[in-house]
């Protein structure tokens, strides 16, 4: 579906599905998903929607009160990079995810390939109690800094 400059290009819907989304709000994936959609990220990497969906519901149910930003969106043709940032609560803590997701769509505007990168150590696994610790004493043992004395 081409878009002119007045109507919303599917980044930007997508952008905005994101930013509001919630668990009701995954019935209405396949408006933003085609049908055989990848979608990868550090964890899974399913295709088709209702895997996709899967995921996502899987994510309100193991955090509180999830919320994705956008800060940052590239688009080139059929292609664009969204920039976000992704908070939640785990465990009575607050947390906070950065990363960008590389998309491509499909003629009718919807989301062919959807895959997500963020560094699950530094993002993630750090911010935890007793794994963030051993990670980062990983972290300084294979840092080059640690070579220069």
């Amino acid at each position: 579906m081409p878009h002119s400059s007045s109507s919303p290009s599917p980044a930007q819907r997508l952008a905005a599905f994101y930013e509001t989304l919630t668990p009701a709000s995954l019935a209405t994936l396949d408006r933003f998903y085609a049908p055989d959609a990848r979608f990868k990220d550090p964890f899974n990497e399913v295709t088709g929607i209702a895997p996709i969906r899967r995921i996502f519901a899987h994510m309100f149910a193991t955090t509180e009160a999830p919320r994705f930003v956008v800060t940052e969106r590239i688009e080139q043709g059929e292609q664009a990079m969204l920039g976000w940032t992704f908070h939640f609560v785990l465990r009575g803590r607050a947390l906070v995810v950065r990363g960008v997701t590389h998309l491509r769509f499909d003629a009718d505007g919807r989301v062919a390939l959807h895959r997500d990168y963020w560094d699950a150590a530094e993002e993630l696994y750090e911010k935890l109690p007793l794994i963030g610790g051993l990670m980062r004493v990983l972290k300084r043992r294979l840092s080059a800094r640690g070579d220069m004395h």
